[in-house]
């Protein structure tokens, strides 16, 4: 009977017999991994069209196209043969220039990585170590093999797989070196991401050795997100350890914001749901603990609870969108995506200029004085909350570019059964296989996360039989897609699919409401949200350019604005005794082609060889009923916290203006509560 039950399971595993369905089109996940929920399309499938092609020009024109050519730790970089600095700058920069460069297909951003990719190429050693002389550390190389692995997808360049290949040749033939007191240790599972990656295209068993080697010899995350050590008690007992030895390292925040999908990577290859638990267990803590707006929590260095004075490193907001694009892809879970785009259209633009070059250290909720102050940070410094070049530590300065591109590469990805799921709104257009070897391509019009209409448009030489996903978030009360003469309405939270024998021209008419609706936040303080936009009050501004101790670059836009107000910003929200909700007018405006910018914003033109004030409002505007509290004060260069409870008031209202917080730079986001008396 023994023999006949593994005859029957042999056959079952056979070709061609009753297999789940794989994407046929695009690597996967083979035995003995687990199959993602979905798969992620090849760099330059994905482009950026309207708002969202002009925002990453902006980024091209800004920091990111021209950083390479004045800042010392790049010219002199050693990862492109030099003699300067020589860890993580250099792979860090490079880890949002290549997915730009051939996203937008831009020869100028092209012949840079070209630049770069020389010397790392042809810098591999015999025993499969690659990179500069100089380096012994591993960390590094983890995000270098990212950049090759984006490098090999987009041109195709045997070369870049071979590195990739011979350094994990060299990790599985020496041992461990995953110490907790060092970065390397605790970041040891970024290795996964290229490791699987590495594994789809060779299917070499020895990976898989390498990677649950790193998995059993580094810090344990897993435990760490079941028994999270650094909770709202330990926050307010000041026990989280604000330094870089090894359990202060557990508090740091970027390394928080890399580690959320550890447990997630590995799930792919122990097939154990403790895993996936833990995952959604962490989120769950942070948000609970640290949860910020934005789809961020708090870390101005360190983990350091809920209150909106506290800040978020910039790196923190694009590690953790990187984290969320991969674990959307393993898990498919519609939070996770909702969660990116709160982040891509919340924190990622609230925390540079509109014009892109400029960018902060720590961005806050409550944000009324950028300045240099020392204020209630965790472990930061007084220049942190600047837009500048490189205020505070330079890590962000190098890391920051990553966030547009691949936010853009992940927005599609391919299913298991042929077809594609968009993963996330925005206008966009994908080019992929689909059905049985069809590619087509598909335009999404939108002016989405501004209001919620959204035009799919197919392109195809011929008919073609394929399936289409798309998401509902949680948030919303309900979406409704209209195609071919038929109507679906869906439920928050799930996957609406269709499938269809297309014909070039279809259109797909997605309408998601967008409602105005609360969240309570610290002190019982409420945000204003509309779609996946947080909204804040809009502050008059007035922008100093200021001189930085590092200031020895002055290159094109580069600047350091300290931003002071110019208006109230101690300001409430006033709601009816019955606390149902907030009488709300919109205004409806153009998205121009600095999408998060808002009147009186500062910024850089090319034709005038200066910065001029932006004159134009907005996309969106949101007019509420609020007043003055008095004794709300800036303390320590912050606004203090939002007085708790509901306040009555027998102050006239006031008007107040709301604008998306991306397109922010001074902003109240937690509003106190005022009762009006009958």
């Amino acid at each position: 009977m023994k023999k006949i039950l593994i005859l029957i399971t042999a056959l079952i595993m056979l070709p061609g017999c009753q297999q789940e369905k794989t994407n046929q089109h695009y690597p996967v996940n083979t035995a003995p991994l687990a199959k993602k929920a979905y798969v992620k399309l090849p760099l330059g499938s994905v482009k950026p069209e309207g708002w969202l092609k002009d925002q990453l020009m902006i980024q091209a024109n800004g920091l990111t196209g021209h950083l390479d050519e004045f800042w010392e730790d790049l010219v002199n970089s050693g990862w492109r043969g030099g003699e300067g600095e020589s860890w993580e700058r250099g792979p860090y920069y490079l880890d949002g220039l290549v997915p730009l460069a051939y996203i937008l297909d831009n020869e100028r951003l092209k012949e840079k990585v070209k630049g770069w990719m020389s010397f790392i190429l042809e810098s591999q050693k015999e025993n499969g170590w690659f990179g500069p002389e100089k380096i012994t550390d591993r960390w590094p190389l983890a995000v270098a093999s990212k950049v090759l692995m984006e490098y090999f997808d987009a041109t195709g360049d045997p070369e870049a797989l071979e590195v990739v290949a011979g350094y994990f040749r060299y990790l599985h033939e020496n041992e461990p070196d995953w110490p907790d007191k060092d970065w390397r240790g605790v970041r040891a599972m970024e290795h996964a991401v290229t490791g699987y990656w590495l594994y789809r295209r060779t299917g070499e068993e020895w990976i898989l050795e390498t990677i649950e080697s790193i998995q059993n010899n580094c810090f344990d995350w897993t435990t760490y997100y079941f028994e999270f050590p650094w909770d709202s008690t330990a926050v307010a007992d000041s026990l989280v350890p604000y330094d870089w030895k090894a359990e202060g390292l557990t508090a740091h925040v970027v390394n928080n914001a890399m580690a959320i999908k550890y447990p997630g990577l590995w799930y792919q290859q122990s097939g154990d749901d403790l895993f996936r638990q833990a995952v959604f267990t962490g989120l769950k803590n942070y948000d609970i603990h640290h949860g910020q707006v934005g789809g961020r929590f708090s870390g101005d260095e360190h983990l350091s609870g809920k209150s909106p004075v506290q800040g978020t490193e910039m790196c923190a907001v694009v590690e953790l969108m990187y984290s969320m694009e991969n674990l959307f892809e393993i898990f498919g879970n519609v939070g996770l995506a909702d969660r990116l785009e709160n982040l891509a259209y919340n924190a990622l633009p609230a925390t540079t200029t509109p014009d892109g070059w400029a960018h902060q250290y720590d961005q806050q909720s409550n944000q009324v004085l950028v300045s240099l102050s020392r204020r209630n940070w965790s472990s930061n410094g007084s220049e942190s909350n600047i837009y500048g070049l490189m205020p505070d530590y330079p890590c962000c300065l190098a890391n920051m570019h990553q966030g547009w591109p691949k936010f853009v590469e992940h927005m599609w990805m391919a299913t298991h059964d042929n077809g594609l799921v968009v993963a996330a709104y925005g206008p966009s257009s994908v080019t992929a296989k689909v059905g049985k070897g069809t590619e087509v391509k598909i335009y999404e019009e939108t002016e989405y996360p501004f209001n919620g209409k959204i035009v799919f448009t197919i392109e195809t030489a011929g008919k073609v039989t394929f399936p289409l996903y798309f998401r509902v978030p949680e948030w919303s009360k309900s979406a409704t897609i209209s195609y071919n003469d038929k109507t679906i309405v869906g439920r928050p939270g799930e996957m609406i699919r269709i499938e269809s024998a297309w014909r070039d021209g279809d259109k797909i008419e997605l309408n998601i409401p967008f409602e105005v609706r609360t969240e309570r936040r610290y002190n019982n303080s409420l945000s204003v949200l509309r779609g996946p936009l947080y909204y804040a009050l809009r502050i008059g501004k007035e922008f100093t350019e200021i001189g930085m101790k590092y200031r020895k670059y002055d290159y094109i836009g580069s600047v350091d604005w300290q931003i002071v107000p110019t208006t109230d910003w101690n300001l409430g929200l006033i709601i009816d005794d019955t606390d149902k909700g907030i009488q709300v007018t919109e205004e409806i405006n153009p998205v121009g082609r600095y999408p998060f910018a808002d009147t009186g914003d500062m910024i850089w033109s090319e034709k005038e060889g200066s910065h001029i004030k932006w004159e134009f409002p907005a996309p969106v505007v949101l007019r509420v009923s609020g007043a003055i509290i008095p004794g709300w004060e800036i303390v320590n260069g912050s606004a203090a916290n939002p007085p708790p409870g509901h306040l009555t008031t027998d102050s006239e209202p006031v008007m107040l203006e709301l604008v998306p917080y991306g397109s922010t730079r001074l902003r109240i986001t937690e509003f106190p509560v005022m009762i009006k008396p009958e």
